[in-house]
């Protein structure tokens, strides 16, 4: 099974793709779409769909993770992230690709086994249980790779077998 993990934004966007067999992952690929700062934030709508579309035509994933949104402080910088979010909801959807949808505690509970753990140990598990040399850049593309882990270890685990496991949306 091959998933690709989602973070979403508006000017960095992460990816990582991951293929499960027989329950163990392996990094196929990540990455980040970037749109430049100087663009209409339109445009670079735009330019995120038209990314998006490629990357999943390109890929091919099986299924797609992708980060539900956590309000912080910056409520304005949450708006445009979640204007990017929906343009990347809709190209999965037009792809026809289960969509999988997990917050940041579940990540951390899925990859390192603790829903409360710091983002530096959620990106150390990461690159350990992927058995990569060093840690993947940009922290978005790190944080996708996590998303992918996470419904990796949902949908093969025993629980997702005997039909308990994520729900779809």
């Amino acid at each position: 099974m091959k998933i690709l993990g989602i973070d979403p934004g508006f000017a960095t966007i992460g990816f990582g793709l991951v293929e499960f067999t027989r329950g163990v992952p392996r990094m196929l690929r990540y990455g980040a779409i970037t749109t430049p700062p100087e663009l209409e934030f339109s445009a670079r709508l735009v330019m995120i769909y038209n990314d998006m579309t490629e990357l999943l035509q390109t890929l091919q994933p099986d299924a797609v993770s992708v980060e539900e949104l956590f309000w912080g402080h910056n409520v304005t910088t949450g708006i445009g992230v979640s204007h990017g979010r929906g343009v990347i909801l809709l190209a999965i959807a037009q792809a026809g690709l289960p969509l999988y949808e997990y917050t940041p505690m579940q990540v951390k509970q899925a990859v390192v086994g603790y829903g409360k753990a710091e983002k530096r140990q959620v990106m150390d598990m990461t690159r350990r249980l992927l058995k990569l040399e060093r840690l993947p850049r940009p922290d978005d593309a790190a944080d996708a790779l996590a998303l992918a882990l996470c419904h990796g270890r949902s949908a093969t685990s025993l629980l997702a077998r005997a039909g308990g496991g994520a729900v779809g949306r």
